[in-house]
């Protein structure tokens, strides 16, 4: 058996650690890993590689913003999305080569006529022909890629039909939208019994405060390391549900005024995950507690604490609510 002194800073090495590793899976001491079946992992990788065309996308629209911004065409501050319906067909015809604006700005027409006007000034640029070659080829490659992308929904959907009656009782929870729960299927699952409650499902996650205590004072609560394409979901239901009048919105506002917006939207995307855990291990519905849960908590907190007050000091306490006419 390996000593323990291996683990001593300064006689530590690989060899002895798995050495040490070995020693206690011969005695049981190690927890199996986490590993799902077959249909989710296969369903990991369509989410995943669509996650990372979705990127690629961004990337692409990116470089065709940059691209415009060279050469002084301005259609990003008329139009919030860029390839939109009008957007799309302005950004074909420059890289056709059409460069006069009047002529471009014609284009906007059938969706947004009353932005003619504005259009004109912001699409007179110095494109040349190296910028109308180059545009073209970065909105075929978006094309391309939209084209991928729209593919694997169609087939995630098609994989997750059999549970498409607990997708739409879980889209019930705030934040929450369809690709929010395909990733979460494919994650971590709707068969939660290997987890034993939801804080090992939220530590599993990396979603939940971490650990460091040293000397008796608590250091940073940083997250821990856990499934990040699961955390990355969640953080942005987070930011999705605070926008909302709902708890979760609620809880977003009230945790982003001394924290901010960053914790806040960890603190609800974990929120989010113990509602999803507890929704599927039970069967229950969502239930909306309203945006005045707080405001409702803390009244009814500040009167217990008043009243303790009064009674500490002597004095009996009989509340009887003000009726206001």
């Amino acid at each position: 058996m390996p000593s323990t002194c291996a683990a001593v800073p300064g006689r530590k090495t690989d060899t002895k650690d798995a050495q040490w590793i070995a020693d206690l899976l011969q005695h049981g001491l190690l927890k199996a890993s986490f590993i799902p079946p077959q249909p989710q992992r296969d369903l990991r990788d369509l989410t995943r590689y669509r996650s990372n065309l979705k990127q690629e996308r961004t990337r692409h629209v990116n470089r065709i913003h940059k691209l415009l911004e060279e050469t002084n065409i301005k259609l990003s501050s008329i139009f919030a999305d860029m390839l939109c319906k009008t957007g799309r067909d302005i950004l074909h015809a420059l890289a056709a080569g059409e460069i006069r604006p009047e002529v471009l700005a014609d284009l906007a027409l059938r969706r947004a006529p009353h932005k003619r006007d504005a259009l004109v000034p912001a699409l007179q640029g110095c494109m040349r022909a190296h910028h109308c070659f180059l545009l073209g080829e970065l909105l075929m490659m978006v094309e391309h890629l939209e084209r991928s992308i729209a593919r694997l929904d169609r087939e995630i959907e098609e994989r997750l039909a059999p549970q498409k009656e607990t997708m739409e009782r879980l889209d019930a929870i705030t934040g929450v939208s369809q690709r929010v729960l395909e990733t979460l299927f494919a994650e971590i699952g709707w068969d939660l019994g290997t987890f034993p409650d939801a804080a090992h499902l939220a530590s599993w996650v990396g979603i939940c405060p971490g650990q460091h205590e040293s000397g008796g004072k608590r250091m940073s609560g940083r997250t821990r390391k856990g499934n990040r394409h699961a955390k990355t979901i969640l953080v942005q239901a987070g930011h999705a549900a605070g926008k909302t009048k709902t708890y979760l919105g609620a809880q977003f506002r009230r945790m982003s005024k001394g924290r901010g917006r960053k914790h806040a939207a960890v603190a609800v995307g974990h929120s989010i995950l113990l509602i999803y855990y507890q929704m599927l291990t039970t069967g229950q519905p969502y239930e909306e507690k309203g945006e005045d849960y707080f405001t409702q908590r803390d009244q009814h907190e500040k009167q217990r604490r008043l009243v303790k007050q009064l009674e500490r000091l002597g004095y009996h306490v009989d509340l009887t609510p003000q009726h206001v006419a």
